[in-house]
């Protein structure tokens, strides 16, 4: 039988996990949308999680790190049919937690029409024009704190993936 190597085209099933066991990515599932506004107006948008993906299974070339690279190196030699099950530390998903993420601006140097919120999810653009996702941490009259850390940074998570097939 076929297995997998760096260069193929392959086709997987997975479902993400954290330690808890909170589903935070699947193939198998639609994912919950939490944010009421998006899923309202049934939006596609990847950031609030109501427009990640399509369900179904998830095709890719095989070394191209299109997840992580600790998932390419598991679909190495497995064969269509077969399961592994991947865990992968903070450091190798979505980071460790970086104090130094967390940043104030003055509200003066926000745009006048923003209007944010404590938990909000929002992107900012820096002097070079490079985007940022960030979170609201918290608001004075004076000041935003924003945490520009990936909402699952410094978390350890587990894929359970299938490959559905070679080719």
């Amino acid at each position: 039988m076929a297995q997998a190597e760096k260069g193929n085209t392959v086709t997987i099933n997975f479902t993400g996990t954290l330690e808890d066991g909170t589903v935070f990515d699947s193939t198998l599932e639609a994912m919950e949308c939490d944010d009421e506004e998006c899923c309202e107006d049934d939006c596609n948008d990847d950031e609030c999680g109501c427009g990640s993906h399509d369900i179904g299974p998830m095709t890719f070339v095989l070394g191209e790190s299109i997840l992580f690279p600790k998932i390419d190196e598991a679909i190495v030699g497995m064969s269509p049919g077969e399961k592994k099950t991947v865990k992968i530390a903070a450091a190798d998903a979505f980071g460790e937690y970086d104090k130094e993420q967390i940043f104030t601006v003055p509200r003066s140097d926000l745009p006048d029409d923003l209007v944010p919120a404590v938990g909000d999810e929002l992107v900012l653009a820096n002097e070079d024009d490079e985007e940022i996702g960030v979170v609201v941490l918290e608001m004075t009259e004076d000041e935003v704190t924003f945490d520009g850390n990936h909402p699952l940074a410094g978390e350890d998570v587990t894929f359970e993936i299938e490959l559905v097939s070679i080719g």
